[in-house]
């Protein structure tokens, strides 16, 4: 039988206890420093407290400390690594090979160590690793192939939320472009900016569109494939979205997951405990998304990309059917509400978005009128005011289920739960009425607390004696407040780092061959890392050794393919002469290389040849 983790974000405290709430078996958050949000960061007392919250239901905390770290931050990274462990954190995610060497308590590769083949997956297990987060591009088939090839290794995977166009932790472009290092938890996002396509002739050929905006990431129906496939551990992306985000999709998903197992209860189990109880039903269509996709899951197809926009469109509720000054109809069956959000893309093939302000049956009067809606045009919800009011309030409630034991004691009574055990003298005295039906209703009333009563067992023949109600409620009381004090034995990780392990270094990628800079090499532990493990040249990482021309990104998704003109794939010959380009509107121009062989295109800084 193999333990499933849903592993929801938490932005901040309130976002954490809310994963927990709607059924995450684990959660990740952002320390003070050094996480890949650099936005996202909260304090050790906060994480402290999220970890004693987690760790009553046995969910896990794990803190992102996966940016590259400089030499004058080594001291501080030690120190918080230190804090972080005595606040209870189960686990670490790193990137940067130096901080993994001296961490004092259980590492995972993340994203943005690159693990797209079974050996580099390999590689990083001897180096010490418990888990890795493979990259994001990979198919149901190369899961598969990692998990056979490393069984041993978690193998944690992203299944919603925003994708880079990049493998994480190869991307340079923000840095090139702005000085703000996505491997340091600043990205500028370049790849949500408008390009023109230029081919070797300077001839454009498209003219500023949204090239590399990938839709959003969503694989609710393929749980049960990446299960099978060796996935353990399934992600949600988003560090910076906010509590109703977090509420919606995590319940979405974990609802998805208790039906898994509840139909294959031999092969799969949930990672933590309790039972949650749900006020609303989630629904991912009404939370910020750019589209979905399931990527390349099951293998390379068309419509992973929205050259248009990438902001949220929603969902499609209908037609602009008549326009009348200030207001307009549309024509569809959705019902719409005062403050839904709704946009449209213009003639300029832009989106834009606008407030409803007050509706009248299918008439919509907006705050401000668009000047480019025009009849016709598709009209998209991306924001449902009345789902949103939804998910402001209490949806979701989880508790502990435990079975209370009642029974006598030589001069009284006992009440236990486990270990837990609590005892009241009290004579025995034969009751003239039946006592069974009052003792489970007075112990089984829990309230507010953090557990539920799913069966109350009467030993001793105790439901022969009169016990007063006030009596089991003193009981009840007492129990509730020992299982508190006493606590939940943690289960945090002793696994410490990796200092002492140094398998031999590979160029996982050609690419590493000819640019270095692909270790991400940021500081002394690493260089002293690095080189034990035989990496006889270092060079720098980019964002310590500016590079006027090199690799910036690379990637999987492929412009040429997306644009029908894969012929190995069944697209028409394109009549552009290559080497391709992307220009930036300020002019700055980055340079396309198709690698066929390997599926792949590379994006270089100043169209480099």
């Amino acid at each position: 039988m193999r333990t499933l983790e849903l592993l929801a974000p938490a932005k901040n405290i309130a976002c954490g206890m809310a994963a927990i709430d709607h059924g995450a078996d684990a959660v990740y958050i952002g320390a003070p420093r050094f996480g890949a949000r650099a936005a996202a960061g909260n304090s050790v007392e906060d994480i402290a407290r999220l970890c004693a919250y987690a760790h009553r239901f046995g969910v896990k905390v794990y803190v992102t400390l996966n940016t590259l770290v400089y030499d004058a931050e080594l001291s501080a990274t030690m120190q918080l690594m230190n804090e972080l462990k005595v606040a209870g954190v189960d686990a670490l995610l790193v990137q940067d090979m130096g901080i993994a060497s001296h961490a004092p308590i259980a590492v995972h590769a993340s994203t943005q160590c690159d693990a797209r083949t079974p050996e580099k997956v390999a590689w990083l297990q001897q180096c010490g690793f418990r888990r890795v987060v493979l990259a994001r591009e990979l198919s149901l088939d190369e899961i598969r192939a990692v998990h056979e090839a490393v069984p041993d290794v978690e193998l944690e995977v992203f299944v919603h939320g925003a994708l880079c166009v990049s493998y994480s932790g190869v991307c340079y472009a923000s840095q090139y472009c702005f000085k703000r290092s996505a491997n340091r938890g600043e990205c500028a996002q370049f790849c949500r900016m408008k390009f023109d396509l230029i081919d070797a002739e300077q001839r454009e050929i498209i003219h500023q569109r949204h090239l590399l905006s990938l839709k959003d990431l969503c694989r609710i129906d393929a749980l049960e494939a990446l299960a099978d496939a060796g996935a353990c551990s399934f992600k949600i992306e988003g560090r910076l979205k906010d509590v109703a985000y977090v509420k919606n999709v995590v319940a979405a998903y974990s609802q998805r997951l208790d039906e898994l197992v509840a139909k294959r209860p031999q092969h799969y189990v949930r990672a933590s405990r309790g039972r949650v109880t749900y006020h609303f039903t989630p629904d991912l269509e009404k939370t910020f998304h750019r589209g979905y996709t399931d990527y390349f899951l099951y293998g390379r197809k068309r419509g992973d990309v929205n050259f248009d926009t990438p902001k949220a469109m929603g969902t499609y509720v209908g037609r602009v059917k008549e326009i009348r000054g200030n207001s307009f109809t549309v024509a569809g069956v959705e019902a719409f509400g005062n403050g839904d959000g709704l946009c449209f893309v213009n003639e300029n093939k832009e989106l834009e978005g606008f407030r409803v302000n007050r509706v009248v049956g299918n008439r919509l009067y907006p705050q401000r009128m668009p000047q480019q809606l025009k009849q016709g045009m598709a009209l998209y919800r991306n924001t449902d005011s009345a789902f949103e009011r939804i998910l402001a309030g209490i949806t979701a409630e989880r508790r502990l289920p435990i079975t209370m034991v009642f029974g006598c004691t030589g001069d009284g009574f006992y009440l236990s739960v486990g270990d837990c055990r609590v005892e009241v003298p009290f004579a025995h005295q034969e009751a003239r009425n039946p006592q069974t039906e009052n003792i489970k209703a007075q112990l089984s009333r829990l309230g507010t607390t953090e557990y539920v009563c799913e069966e109350v067992v009467i030993k001793d023949e105790a439901d022969t004696f009169f016990v007063p109600s006030s009596i089991l409620g003193q009981m009840r009381r007492a129990l509730i407040e020992k299982m508190a004090n006493q606590g939940v034995s943690l289960t945090q990780s002793v696994v410490a780092g990796i200092a002492h392990q140094h398998p031999a270094v590979s160029a996982w990628q050609r690419e590493y061959k000819q640019y270095s800079y692909l270790y991400n090499i940021s500081n002394a532990w690493a260089q002293q890392w690095y080189a034990a493990a035989g990496l006889t040249h270092q060079e720098p990482a980019f964002e310590l050794k500016p590079h006027e021309k090199g690799l910036v990104m690379q990637c999987r998704y492929c412009l040429r393919y997306a644009l029908g003109h894969c012929v190995r794939r069944g697209g028409t010959v394109p009549q552009w002469k290559e080497p391709l380009s992307l220009r930036l509107s300020d002019g700055r121009t980055f340079g396309l290389r198709f690698l066929c062989d390997k599926c792949q295109m590379n994006i270089y800084a100043e169209h480099e040849k």
